[in-house]
């Protein structure tokens, strides 16, 4: 054989291995430019034109700034075409989300995280769209009009919502994902993350959003998917192009998202039994246990594989006491939870959010689930899980005596009647109903018997007649509220706030929003602020009666406020926030966006004087 041959073999290996570390260092930007080599490669045939397209219905969303009412900063705006973009600015026609920031997460009413979530998913909203026609993507671009930066992922669904048989197999895959980035602009930009390609084709596609760096709210005006009728083909090149650009944490990305894995990896058997373990047998047990604990789910069954003793250790109950499946939503389903039943008997907080939809989780298996884990169980998230029915909230009324927390976030699939269940659980502290249809019968059933609430939203309830009843129901029942959101709750008067204020001396957020039948005339924003001294946080976002007397009152009274929202009121000036800000140190959030006399120089001259407080001031092109 001539000597050349195994030079280049040498060469050829040589090449390889500096791909292949390469593609283990590189940036996922490079990995990008990579994709977009690929792209750039495909050979498409003529027939096989591009097909550009808006989105023609939005089918879910985690959360909206707007009301269910109307088409103000909805998600419903993102259908069709763009209402604003190119324009840059704060408009009503484009999408918001509820939250932004960090601010949400240092209120009273903010919750624990959960432990073992992994740090490649970050994902706090979402919102799916669906297109006319089913196509390969080969693009989709996103019209971000006002603080851009808050996609981090893009999923394509194999599912057609619009075909009349339901899917033998439902696959969601990640078209791009990045971790957040901090984008400095507040300009619309139209946003073209390069996309990789996939082997089925798609008409429903899921924008996932983190808007923790962003100064304000992103507002999404359209969304535009390009993509090809017939696969397109790729060249040889492209193939190992694409072989050498897989990076190790796209392999982690699949294998930890796919619970049909898990499933099998738990399910092992066929462990290896040697003389000794080592080190590890020397070790105590509870020294071991708390070394797993740093493991995520995934890693920890793949650690379940290795050994017998190790096996013994990963299956041990107390591994599970934490259990947050939210981060498997798109491959989580009844086996799933099957094979996880045995080992989560201890289960004390269990998260389920965004999981189970489309006939991944079926009404049966979570009660089965339930019943073999939930008698621990106290805090159970199942925000956006449309799987739930009537029967799955008996079940948790009978099955998790002990609860405490329950978050029913964006359930809006639940009928009204299912809610009746939850006033059996006595113990809850906390309870998330924002964007459900419970009605004002249930909702006093539940108000009467669980008097422990300490945390209560009730967010775009749009069911409710009468809100001052419920508030007056609240204020008699619940004495130990620390948290009240009545975001967006559309007949709330003076009479309501009376009772609130009387009734729980304890509060310490209360979010009164874009509620209309508020009047400052009738003294209810300055009995507020004389009743309630430990205020930390007061929302009275688009109320135009909030006046300087209001202010004073709680520059005098609310000494411990941290945020303030006054978006859209007339009658404030730059003197009573002065005031306010001197006497309220801890005040970390102020917006004063839409009002008519707090000018861009007047916050200018505040943010010079008080420079901690982040001073928020909207504005449209």
């Amino acid at each position: 054989m001539s000597p050349v041959f195994p030079m280049l073999t040498v060469l050829t290996m040589f090449y390889y291995m500096c791909l292949r570390r390469r593609a283990r260092t590189a940036t996922r930007g490079e990995m990008m430019n990579s994709h977009r080599t690929i792209e750039s490669n495909s050979r498409t045939s003529p027939l096989n034109a591009e097909v550009v397209q808006y989105a023609k219905e939005v089918v879910d969303f985690s959360s909206h700034y707007g009301s269910e009412n109307s088409m103000s900063y909805t998600m419903w705006n993102l259908a069709g075409v763009p209402n604003v973009f190119p324009s840059s600015g704060d408009f009503t026609q484009t999408a918001v989300f509820r939250t932004y920031g960090t601010w949400w997460d240092q209120c009273p009413s903010a919750s624990l995280p959960f432990k073992r979530t992994p740090p490649n998913f970050q994902s706090q909203d979402y919102v799916e769209l669906t297109f006319e026609q089913q196509v390969y993507p080969t693009a989709v671009h996103v019209l971000e009009t006002y603080h851009p930066g808050a996609v981090i992922r893009i999923l394509a669904c194999s599912a057609n919502p619009y075909s009349p048989s339901p899917p033998a197999e439902v696959r969601w895959e990640i078209l791009w994902s990045e971790r957040p980035t901090k984008v400095n602009a507040s300009q619309a930009r139209q946003f073209k993350p390069c996309i990789k390609q996939i082997n089925f084709p798609t008409n429903l596609i899921r924008l996932e959003i983190n808007s923790s760096l962003l100064d304000y709210y992103t507002e999404l005006d359209a969304v535009v998917l390009h993509g090809m009728k017939d696969k397109p083909v790729l060249s040889l090149k492209t193939s190992l192009i694409d072989m050498n650009d897989l990076e190790d944490d796209d392999y982690e990305e699949e294998d930890g998202c796919g619970m049909d894995n898990l499933n099998k990896k738990f399910s092992s058997t066929a462990l290896k039994e040697g003389p000794n373990n080592g080190y590890f047998d020397k070790l105590p047990y509870e020294l071991i246990q708390l070394i797993l604990n740093h493991l995520t789910l995934p890693d920890l069954c793949r650690l379940a594989q290795t050994c017998k003793l190790l096996h013994q250790h990963c299956c041990d109950p107390l591994q599970y006491i934490h259990l947050n499946l939210q981060p498997y939503w798109a491959k989580l389903n009844d086996t799933s939870l099957e094979f996880l039943q045995a080992r989560c008997t201890l289960v004390q907080w269990l998260n389920l959010s965004w999981t189970g939809n489309r006939g991944f989780i079926s009404v049966a298996g979570f009660s089965r689930f339930l019943k073999v884990c939930g008698s621990e169980l106290v805090r159970l998230e199942l925000s956006c899980s449309h799987f739930l029915n009537e029967t799955c909230l008996e079940v948790i009324s009978e099955m998790c005596p002990d609860l405490q927390d329950l978050n029913l976030s964006s359930c809006d699939k639940l009928p009204p009647q299912a809610f009746n269940h939850i006033a059996k659980l006595c113990s809850l502290k906390r309870l998330v109903l924002y964007r459900t249809k419970v009605e004002q019968t249930a909702l006093l059933s539940i108000l009467n018997f669980c008097s422990e609430l300490q945390h209560l939203s009730l967010g775009s309830c749009v069911m409710i007649e009468d809100y001052d009843v419920i508030a007056s129901m609240i204020g008699a029942k619940c004495k130990k509220l620390r948290t009240l959101d009545l975001w967006r709750c559309k007949n709330i008067t003076e009479n309501g706030i009376a009772e609130l204020a009387s009734g729980c001396p304890l509060l310490e957020e209360l979010d009164l929003g874009w509620c209309p039948t508020l009047q400052s005339s009738t003294g209810c924003f300055a009995r507020l602020a004389r009743q309630l001294p430990n205020l930390q946080k007061l929302f009275l976002t688009a109320n135009r009666s909030v006046c300087d007397t209001d202010i004073e009152e709680l520059a005098c009274n609310c000494i411990r406020l941290r945020q303030l929202d006054i978006l859209g009121t007339r009658m404030v000036s730059p003197a009573s926030l002065r005031k306010l800000l001197e006497s309220c140190k801890d005040l970390s959030l102020l917006d004063v966006s839409f009002c008519s006399q707090i000018d861009n120089r007047a916050v200018l001259e505040l943010n010079a004087t008080f420079p901690k407080v982040f001073i928020k001031k909207s504005f449209t092109q």
